[in-house]
C-alpha cells in the first residue's frame, strides 16, 4: 500500500494492535544516507514515543512497527547527521482502523474444493482405463500375432 510518494506499507489498512512493515525511499535513501531512524508516536500528542533504526535494503530503509490501540499513527525520519524528513514540518500522520471480525477470518472459496474431487475421480478413471488398455495390448496382441489365441466357443 502506498500512502505517500516515498513511504510504503505492507498492508492495505493500518489496523490497531497489529504489526506493519514500513519502507522509506525518500530523500535520505536517494542521497545515500547510511543510517535512517524512524521517530514515531500515537495519538495527537505522540504518546508512547519511540525511535528505531531502520534496515537499509535495495528497496529502501525498512522497519517493522507494532501499532498500538490509538486513532492516529504519526512519524518522521532522521539520518545519521541529525537531518529530519518530517513532511515539510507536517509529519507523516495516518489514521488507524479497528480490526473487524472479517479481517481476522480467512475467506475461502469452497467451490474449488467441491469441484476438485470430481476432477480427481475423472483422472483416476482415465488412468485405470489407460492401464487396462495397455495391459490388454501387451497380453493379447502377441497371442493374436503368434496364433496362440483361442477364441471361446459358447456352449449350446
Amino acid at each position: 500500500m502506498e500512502l505517500t510518494k516515498n513511504i510504503f506499507f505492507n498492508t492495505d489498512k493500518l489496523l490497531k494492535n497489529s504489526t506493519v512493515k514500513i519502507s522509506y525511499t525518500g530523500d535520505f535513501f536517494e542521497n545515500h544516507s547510511e543510517e535512517v531512524y524512524i521517530h514515531y508516536g500515537f495519538g495527537e500528542n505522540w504518546d508512547n514515543l519511540s525511535e528505531i533504526k531502520m534496515e537499509k535494503t535495495d528497496l529502501g530503509f525498512q522497519a517493522e512497527i507494532e501499532l498500538l490501540d490509538s486513532d492516529i499513527f504519526s512519524f518522521c525520519f532522521k539520518n545519521e547527521n541529525n537531518e529530519w524528513d518530517n513532511n515539510l514540518s507536517q509529519n507523516y500522520v495516518f489514521p488507524l482502523e479497528n480490526q473487524s471480525v472479517t479481517d481476522l477470518v480467512v475467506q475461502e472459496n469452497f467451490s474449488t474444493y467441491l469441484d476438485r474431487p470430481n476432477r480427481l475421480r475423472k483422472s483416476y478413471i482415465w488412468n485405470k482405463k489407460i492401464r487396462l488398455a495397455i495391459y490388454k495390448i501387451i497380453t493379447y496382441v502377441p497371442k493374436i500375432i503368434s496364433g496362440n489365441y483361442k477364441k471361446r466357443i459358447p456352449n449350446n
